[in-house]
């Protein structure tokens, strides 16, 4: 088993010795809350914990001089911003881990007329607390294959949950959901995702697709520009959004991050709008060889 595999594999069982720690507190008749009992072992697995973060990132980090980046297609269509983008800090996300060195966020952000809302809803400090994910325009969207590829990864089931857009919310998510799901494994991370292989040693995440919108299973070729998913909620989100990354390797626990760039947009600056036009899509969608159906 290779480092970058054993060292998340590690994290994950940290967690469950400290919570088998803490429920054992509760339902044994050991003496506690105790300095040996209970206190001591805890500091020892949250010190182990601390540690194996840190050297899953090191573990992660892209080696030597980065890669060129690797053009692709835009994964969407209409006008999208970014957020957690490289073009602004590598790592994107403040982690190189899952291979996502390089990884970017974008939300639908639709033009509206003037002096009408955005059709966005603004992160709220205090309420609404969470908001349905029809509320937000990057629910639903379709998602699309940024170049000719093969599917190696296509999972789905998981709920799209409220938004957590309110700073609740965002607490919530990263102090109790995010830990829980990283004990659980990279794929609760993640959702509703799918992987593809572009080819040259390049493979393509696509992470918190909505539940049930799969076109595509593993082992299906499919073209640029066709419709893979939809844009959802699913995983570690805090709203409807398309986090997307390339790297090195189709397991997340053991992949490196790789540039990238999409043809006509380059790659978007945080707050950065772009729009793709809808009719490149169609174009791509039309060419034969194509592989779905209603997901």
């Amino acid at each position: 088993m290779s480092v970058r595999k054993a060292v998340p594999a590690a994290m994950r069982l940290s967690w469950l010795v400290l919570l088998a720690l803490i429920a054992g507190e509760f339902v044994t008749d050991l003496p506690g809350p105790g300095w040996t009992t209970t206190f001591l072992p805890a500091m020892v697995v949250l010190a182990l914990m601390v540690a194996t973060t840190t050297l899953q990132a090191r573990a992660a980090a892209p080696r030597g001089e980065p890669r060129p980046p690797v053009e692709v297609e835009p994964p969407v269509t209409g006008r999208w911003s970014a957020l957690n983008s490289p073009a602004d800090k590598v790592p994107s996300h403040g982690t190189h881990v899952y291979g996502q060195t390089y990884a970017i966020d974008i939300v639908a952000d639709p033009e509206t007329a003037e002096g009408e809302a955005p059709a966005r809803p603004a992160f709220r400090w205090l309420w609404p607390l969470f908001r349905r994910n029809s509320a937000f325009p990057a629910f639903g969207a379709p998602l699309l294959a940024v170049a000719d590829a093969t599917v190696v990864t296509a999972r789905d089931g998981r709920r799209d949950h409220l938004s957590r857009n309110s700073l609740l919310g965002l607490l919530y998510l990263m102090f109790v959901e995010g830990n829980v799901r990283s004990i659980l494994g990279v794929h609760r991370v993640v959702g509703n995702h799918v992987v593809l292989d572009l080819g040259d040693g390049t493979y393509a995440v696509y992470a918190h697709a909505q539940r049930g919108s799969l076109r595509v299973k593993a082992g299906d070729t499919v073209r640029a520009g066709q419709w893979i998913a939809r844009c959802g909620n699913s995983g570690n989100s805090s709203e409807p959004h398309l986090h997307l990354h390339l790297m090195d390797s189709p397991d997340l626990d053991d992949a490196r991050g790789i540039p990238f760039t999409w043809r006509g947009v380059g790659v978007p600056a945080n707050g950065e709008t772009f729009t793709v036009d809808e009719a490149e899509a169609r174009i791509a969608e039309a060419r034969p060889g194509d592989v779905g159906g209603a997901g």
